[in-house]
């Protein structure tokens, strides 16, 4: 139905800047809302940042706020993750997500997901 492709993870020193990639194709039109999540080894996978396409809201979990940011551009099905000031504690894999309605901060309740792409912030 939707597939969602993630690029532009890496390895990154601490306090550089790295912007993600997340690019949808197929019935794209059904996707109101999309976002990232992010997934560290041995914790849960965690809300990252969200954008409702109609409104053009954004939300940002709290470990992110303030450092992170989320846009979107629905022209060319395309949402980005700008990534500044970024800690060891940033590394995981970073989710790319889609979902036809819902705004949530449970990953499960999401519809469709990326492959994933690995950020490693350095120290």
């Amino acid at each position: 139905q939707v597939q969602l492709v993630e690029s532009g993870g890496g390895l990154v020193q601490a306090g550089g800047s790295r912007r993600l990639s997340c690019a949808a194709s197929g019935r794209t039109f059904t996707t109101a809302v999309m976002g990232w999540f992010r997934q560290a080894p041995g914790k849960e996978r965690e809300f990252v940042a969200g954008i409702r396409w109609s409104a053009g809201s954004t939300y940002y979990g709290d470990s992110v706020k303030g450092r992170f940011t989320i846009s979107g551009d629905n022209a060319k099905n395309t949402v980005y993750l700008q990534m500044n000031n970024l800690k060891p504690e940033d590394t995981a894999v970073y989710y790319c997500a889609a979902d036809r309605r819902m705004m949530s901060l449970q990953a499960p309740t999401w519809d469709y997901w990326g492959q994933g792409t690995q950020v490693t912030v350095s120290s």
